[in-house]
């Protein structure tokens, strides 16, 4: 039977960590790449008799995490005690939230990539707010634990089973970190385990209600990841169900090397977690006033600036979503805009190859990447007056990469101004006709294609600083004289 006999059912647990200096209930510092146990205290080492004091920044934080994604926020939550036995969490416990989070429902909208499509709504279930585990770290023979992580505050963000692809997991992790980096709330820097995620996998076949046997895929932490375990996994329980099998209730872990998933363990069930209410911490009141605080004080969204990108600029969808998949980039477009551009799309162009090629060839942030927007805006706005050529603007503008230095000192000192003059423009027209006397026949003579030639020839002529426009009103006026 084809594989197209099945659907997939996918639903997605992400872990992301709070942008705040300080841990959860503690005040060790939640930053990243001390050396191991550095960060640390009795509090989050869980030693007897300590007592935890909640974070009222990281608060704050998930509640914007919550508006940002559509959530009622509960008046009143609770944090239990989620019991497990693992080496790198120190109490036996997680604390953590679980019948009464701190933000309920909402959705992340998928941004429509092409003109006309539909956007696609992935419901959430609820976005919580727990501590982070420490760090296993496993070497020949030893395994060692860095709790340097242990404590740090993570909101939990799951969502409906609502996804239907590898591809669209892809989008919605992408939209969804995009959003938390908008608004401040977290890095999502995977790379340092910022942001994490757990895939909920199971089949069905097509039209039929129910769901199938789910398997759960633990701690991804890339996009390719994510998207690869998927598409393993699902073809996996196809071949499985196919074979007249019948799909374990489990928890795999992914092996990037072979590119396949394995069994860790059987998977667990809120009753084996033991939950129960957290007795040091009183419940979390969260007045309407402090809500109504942080909606007021919340940025622009990227479904927002990238429809007003499309409105009020001009851009395709495409265009607006890629400028608006992290809030720097859509910032440093605005900003080169600023310098007085006509050519929205131009522009757009611009940061979408020259830009973003220099920030992915560096490998560092777009502000040490790059020069500054407003001087990338004058650069192209040279193009547009004629000043310089778009070849010429790409030759300063990696020199400006480099040296730090503006848009007009570096087509100063790099002698790239373009020649408008008339009069030099038409002195060279001449030099070249007198010198292709017979091409020069043809042409006359009907073969058009040969206009191309003479402007090459000009251009040459002129050492490639002739405008391109005017070259070609005066080369065509003396030809055809």
């Amino acid at each position: 039977m084809s594989d197209n006999a099945y659907e997939a059912i996918i639903g997605l647990e992400v872990h992301t960590h709070l942008m705040t200096r300080s841990k959860l209930f503690c005040g060790c510092s939640a930053g990243f790449g001390a050396g191991p146990n550095e960060n640390v205290c009795p509090v989050c080492m869980g030693m007897p008799g300590v007592l935890p004091v909640l974070n009222r920044h990281a608060v704050e934080l998930a509640i914007r995490a919550g508006l940002a994604a559509h959530c009622e926020i509960a008046p009143e939550s609770i944090f239990d005690r989620k019991s497990y036995f693992y080496p790198d969490l120190p109490k036996g416990y997680q604390i953590s939230q679980y019948e009464l989070p701190l933000c309920k429902g909402g959705y992340i909208e998928l941004p429509a990539h092409s003109e006309g499509a539909e956007p696609r709504r992935i419901r959430l279930t609820r976005i919580h707010m727990e501590e982070d585990a420490g760090k296993n770290i496993h070497e020949s023979g030893a395994s060692l634990v860095d709790f340097n992580r242990s404590g740090v505050p993570l909101v939990e963000i799951v969502s409906e089973p609502d996804i239907r692809s590898a591809d669209e997991a892809g989008a919605y992790l992408r939209e969804l970190r995009s959003i938390l980096r908008y608004i401040e709330a977290s890095d999502g820097k995977m790379e340092e385990g910022g942001l994490r995620c757990d895939v909920n996998v199971s089949v069905r076949k097509r039209g039929a209600a129910e769901f199938g046997v789910k398997t759960e895929i633990k701690n991804l932490n890339s996009f390719r990841f994510v998207e690869k375990a998927i598409e393993h996994e699902v073809a996996r329980q196809i071949d499985i169900l196919e074979a007249g099998g019948r799909i374990a209730q489990e928890t795999h872990l992914w092996d990037p090397v072979r590119e396949v998933t394995r069994p860790m363990r059987s998977k667990e069930f809120a009753n084996d977690y033991r939950y129960f209410p957290e007795p040091d911490l009183p419940p979390l009141r969260v007045p309407p006033d402090l809500v109504e605080a942080i909606k007021t004080a919340m940025p622009e969204l990227p479904a927002d600036q990238r429809a007003r990108f499309v409105r009020e600029l001009g851009l395709t969808a495409y265009e607006a979503a890629v400028l608006t998949q992290d809030r720097d980039l859509g910032a440093y477009f605005e900003t080169m805009l600023a310098a007085g551009l006509k050519n929205h799309r131009t522009a757009a162009n611009w940061v979408m190859t020259e830009v973003l090629r220099v920030v992915n060839e560096a490998a560092r942030p777009l502000a040490d990447a790059a020069p500054l927007a407003i001087e990338s805006g004058e650069l192209l706005k040279l193009v547009e007056t004629g000043a310089i050529s778009l070849n010429a603007a790409k030759t300063a503008f990696a020199a400006m990469c480099k040296s730090g230095k503006g848009a007009d000192a570096t087509v100063a000192e790099l002698g790239l101004a373009q020649v408008s003059d008339e009069g030099a423009i038409a002195a060279a027209c001449d030099q070249v006709i007198a010198a292709e006397a017979a091409k020069v026949a043809e042409y006359r003579g009907g073969r058009d294609k040969l206009f191309g030639f003479f402007v090459g020839q000009v251009m040459k002529a002129m050492g490639g600083k002739g405008n391109p426009k005017v070259v070609n009103e005066i080369l065509k006026r003396k030809l055809s004289g």
